[in-house]
């Protein structure tokens, strides 16, 4: 019995110290002064390759147009390093385990590493929520809910490993967005099939008096190729706690002509059309409840990451151009010294994930996970994840163009949101939350 009481206190311990963790207002007083309102260090580092923070993109090109593909910013720039199996040992003190395993098992695999642009920016709302946030946001259920926060970051200050994958999962992404893209999972050889999505996204926690107070998104995905895919819709409701009320989530299946609630559309359940190299958990990176892991924050460090890769959303690219055995043409990919949060996530020894361990690299300037290292049961590397991101400037936002999750035993991988050819993004769709229900997916399919 002494025992059981023991285990009892530790967990209602620790289960007051998540949900309590807020900063003092004198420590929140640094963002936007010495941090940026989301909680960067606003100082470069210092040898210069990291530049201050100045706000990032504040505004389009003169000549772009919304609806078009975003132009490059920085088309005329030439690597300053190129990082391959020649050179890997001299710089892996600034790539992860998942980048060094890639250089190592692909002889033509190569970083190219560009001069460093802080371009993250986003609206000034989220600014100024993400300050409001870090006195006031709390984590509830051990930490699988989140409170008194909308809009921004809600721990700009983070204080552990579940406050700062919460600010990915919450990150700002826009309000309404409309997409189309492409997703493939090309054979050993190369060789693919694309698979056409049109995606409906209504962000509700990044609106200030949302429609729905206990849902942090809804999301709405259909196949429209090929065409023994066509059809199929996957509707999501994402709640802001999924131990209390999980994720809500319905299919609607063309050959049955109907839509059908599913409870698998969660943790490493298949993710659609995926050919078994991803998880619903690896959508965006990471998605859905933190609940199954422990989560340690290992701190920051300087790393080569996945940043401004406008070449690879390039509208004068095809997929030919980018799809090639094993991974993609990194001669497309650019990466950039960014300051990263190491976030470490270890499997409970309750629970269950073909991942028994996640390592996480989240952008300090705008709380996106660029990098992704997965451990298998027996706790070696298995799958490297990477987001190549840029600003949409029209928003603006940072946000991947292209996620990529690369399989070291298949010698396979998916790359989802592939949109060179695709109608581009558009963030200013007025969508409703009747839009978004099972009556209204069994109408489309009608």
């Amino acid at each position: 019995m002494k025992k059981v009481f023991i285990s009892s206190a530790l967990i209602t311990l620790l289960f007051t110290a998540v949900s309590q963790a807020k900063v003092a207002p004198e420590q929140a007083q640094q963002l936007g002064n010495t941090l940026t309102p989301l909680g960067a260090q606003l100082a470069g580092n210092a040898d210069g390759t990291i530049p201050a923070w100045t706000g990032g993109i504040q505004q389009a090109p003169q000549d772009y147009v919304p609806g078009e593909h975003h132009k490059d910013p920085f088309a005329d720039e030439k690597p300053v390093l190129v990082i391959n199996q020649s050179n890997v040992n001299q710089h892996k003190d600034k790539l992860s385990a998942g980048q060094i395993a890639m250089i190592n098992q692909y002889p033509d695999y190569q970083i190219k590493v560009y001069p460093t642009h802080r371009t993250a920016s986003f609206p000034k709302k989220v600014y100024d929520y993400s300050i409001q946030n870090s006195t006031r946001a709390e984590l509830t259920q051990d930490g699988a809910g989140l409170v008194n926060a909308k809009v921004g970051a809600p721990f700009p200050i983070p204080n552990n490993g579940l406050e700062a994958i919460w600010n990915h999962l919450t990150r700002y992404r826009g309000e309404f967005i409309t997409r189309e893209y492409i997703q493939v999972t090309p054979q050993v050889d190369g060789s693919y099939t694309p698979v056409k999505f049109e995606q409906e996204s209504l962000q509700y926690y990044a609106q200030e008096n949302p429609e729905k107070d206990n849902l942090l998104f809804l999301y709405k995905q259909r196949i429209t190729a090929p065409s023994n895919l066509a059809g199929q819709v996957l509707l999501v409701h994402e709640t802001s706690n999924q131990v209390e009320d999980p994720r809500r989530a319905w299919r609607y299946d063309p050959g049955r002509r109907r839509a059908s609630r599913t409870p698998t559309v969660a943790y490493d359940a298949p993710a659609l059309a995926s050919d078994g190299l991803s998880t619903v958990d690896n959508f965006d990176m990471y998605s859905g409840s933190p609940d199954k892991y422990n989560w340690e924050l290992k701190g920051k460090k300087e790393m080569y990451v996945p940043y401004n890769a406008y070449q690879l959303h390039s509208e004068q690219l095809n997929y030919d151009d980018i799809i090639r055995p094993g991974h993609i043409n990194q001669d497309y990919a650019r990466y950039e010294l960014h300051r990263v949060w190491v976030v470490e996530a270890t499997l409970k020894d309750t629970e269950t994930n073909i991942y028994s361990r996640r390592t996480f690299y989240l952008d300090e300037d705008s709380w996106q996970a660029l990098l992704v290292d997965h451990y298998d049961e027996n706790g070696q590397l298995w799958r490297v994840g990477e987001a190549h991101a840029i600003n949409y400037y029209e928003v603006p936002v940072l946000w991947s163009t292209l996620d990529v999750l690369h399989d070291l035993k298949a010698k396979r991988y998916i790359a989802f949101g592939l949109d060179n050819n695709e109608r581009m993004y558009d963030f200013a769709s007025e969508l409703t939350y009747s839009g978004f229900t099972a009556s209204a997916l069994r109408r489309e399919g009608r």
